[in-house]
């Protein structure tokens, strides 16, 4: 129903039908400005609106590949390939000066690429203040680096207990590890939630969107997870969807972290995993995002042993078909 008020009579309001409203416009010869939208809900005229894809910067480099490491590389492949955007992996970067980054947020721009995403690593999971305080300066300065670029959100860890040794050590054990003796994961949940509640004015600040990973540690398990950012309750704080994290029951554990997504980070494996492979059914994942009602970017961490020259646009091929 639309609602029209004669000019002559502003007291009064007529509520005319979506035909008597059209009736009276080609009266007046006005038919054809009649918007099509008119009388129908937000849901069904809600145009359909493209996927965009992103490709993480890791993607290329993956910690080892000397020869893929340099962001503006990664840029002008990203563009070639027929990304939308890029995220960029903090460690990465060779160089953080001001000038450096000019220079990141301009080749981007002139690429056509947007700056979606940046990836960080921090960790609160520890009995030691001082070490926490380090890594809540080390994550307010990447927020204001995320601002100097551009990006409008900032992947986030919890961190973890470092009990199993070495990440590869962590990999063979699922990612699971004991908590460090003595202490608790009411102790680990504390200081977490504590550094990231540290973090809040500086990302409203500077408008960057923190978005907790599922991502080892206390964020192993979506329930990890929404524990912190429910408890934080900040428009600031959000998730970032790893579809590669949850190494059983992918698709019920994304969803109850896919209301407060606003980055998702999506795995391929050619040539076989780094660490393990998982078969990920994306068609399915694209269905579960869209009853969510997300609409950003998803972005590709390619985490395979294939060259990345293929797997690269092998995988963004794929994910278009399954976004489709």
């Amino acid at each position: 129903m639309g609602s029209y008020r004669d000019p002559s009579s502003p007291s009064a309001t007529t509520t005319l039908s979506r035909r008597q409203l059209g009736t009276a416009l080609a009266a007046t010869g006005l038919a054809g400005l009649l918007p099509s939208s008119v009388g129908a809900t937000a849901s069904t005229v809600r145009p359909e609106r493209r996927t965009k894809f992103a490709v993480s910067t890791y993607s290329f480099w993956q910690f080892s590949r000397a020869e893929y490491r340099d962001i503006d590389r990664c840029l002008d492949l990203a563009a070639e390939w027929g990304f939308d955007g890029v995220e960029i992996l903090h460690r990465q970067m060779t160089d953080e000066s001001n000038a450096t980054m000019q220079k990141i947020k301009q080749r981007a721009f002139v690429n056509g690429l947007d700056l979606c995403g940046f990836s960080t690593h921090q960790g609160w999971v520890s009995p030691d203040p001082e070490k926490r305080r380090q890594n809540t300066e080390h994550t307010i300065r990447c927020i204001e680096m995320a601002y100097a670029m551009g990006i409008p959100t900032m992947r986030v860890n919890t961190g973890r207990w470092g009990t199993s040794g070495s990440f590869d050590e962590l990999m063979k054990n699922r990612g699971i590890e004991p908590v460090l003796a003595g202490y608790t994961e009411e102790d680990g949940f504390g200081w977490v939630t504590a550094g990231l509640e540290e973090c809040l004015p500086a990302a409203e600040k500077c408008g960057v969107t923190l978005g907790l990973e599922n991502h080892w540690g206390l964020g192993r398990t979506p329930e990890g997870v929404m524990r912190i950012v429910r408890e934080i309750d900040s428009p600031w704080l959000k998730t970032t969807l790893d579809t590669g994290n949850f190494l059983e029951d992918p698709y019920d554990r994304l969803e109850q972290m896919a209301d407060d997504a606003v980055l998702v980070q999506a795995k391929t494996y050619y040539g076989g995993g780094l660490w393990y492979s998982l078969e990920l059914d994306y068609p399915r994942i694209a269905e579960l995002l869209k009853r969510h009602g997300f609409g950003g970017y998803v972005s590709l961490e390619f985490e395979g042993k294939d060259d990345p020259a293929a797997a690269i646009p092998r995988s963004l091929k794929m994910l278009q078909q399954a976004f489709a």
